[in-house]
């Protein structure tokens, strides 16, 4: 069962109050890459039938030569060990390396007997038992932000609705990220005051702000998923925003999480 991504997360945050310090602007933006691409690999598992999901974020690999691509998956869910976790990826390399030198959508049915790849990572990719995998480039213009896998446990094709889901997450999550890189761009302006929040709703924002998830804070707090939302539903009422992205920029340009 596939939903379309949600259409909040596919528009830049306009309006938002810029913060005085340049340097926080940039760390806010990146805040909100890694809470964007942190919820793409949960909602690939989520929404678009996948058993794992997987995204890698372009970063200078060591010993890599000047000027090549690769990125490191930095980003997991439905995973049942660690083997897949913080590997780099040179480009042109495994299926997602190919997505990434090919800025290009790249599929198998069986990930194992793939003759069209290159199979460094089969060791990793046995661990967590999968098979089928599809891997799409988060393209925005000519800027890869990154690449999202959708892995499954079995031996099957991909089909046109699962390709479509997966791409419309990816183009949805790109935007998001080509609208906080040019936020943290653009000309600071003086951030509005923080409406104030009672410590419940700041503590549950703080840990929010981290990229946790609501059952992870509830179990941390000792709170119920249903209060951990709504909280969170309180909070982003107080300061206007949408959704947990803008909430987490909100958060950071009005000082309540450092």
């Amino acid at each position: 069962m596939t939903r379309a991504a949600d259409p909040h997360l596919a528009q830049p945050v306009d309006g938002a109050a810029q913060p005085d310090d340049p340097e926080l602007a940039v760390r806010a933006a990146e805040l909100v890459r890694d809470a964007v691409l942190g919820d793409l690999a949960r909602r690939v598992v989520a929404e678009c039938g996948a058993d794992v999901g997987l995204v890698g974020v372009p970063e200078p690999l060591p010993g890599s030569r000047p000027g090549s691509e690769g990125m490191v998956l930095r980003h997991w869910a439905g995973t049942r060990a660690d083997l897949l976790h913080d590997v780099p990826v040179p480009a042109g390399l495994g299926l997602g390396g190919r997505a990434l030198a090919e800025r290009a959508p790249t599929w198998v049915p069986d990930y194992r007997a793939a003759t069209t790849i290159s199979h460094h990572y089969d060791a990793a990719v046995a661990a967590e038992d999968l098979y089928a995998m599809l891997t799409v480039p988060l393209m925005d213009g000519g800027t890869v932000h990154g690449v999202v896998y959708a892995s499954l446990r079995a031996v099957v094709p991909f089909g046109d609705v699962r390709i479509s889901a997966v791409g419309t997450l990816a183009k949805a999550a790109a935007r998001a990220l080509a609208g906080a890189a040019a936020w943290s761009r653009e000309r600071p302006r003086r951030a509005a005051p923080a409406p104030p929040l009672t410590p419940r709703e700041h503590e549950v924002l703080r840990w929010a702000a981290t990229g946790r998830t609501n059952p992870e804070i509830a179990a941390r707090l000792g709170l119920t998923c249903n209060t951990v939302t709504g909280y969170l539903k309180s909070a982003m009422h107080k300061l206007g925003v949408r959704n947990r992205t803008e909430l987490a920029l909100a958060a950071r340009e009005s000082g309540l999480v450092s």
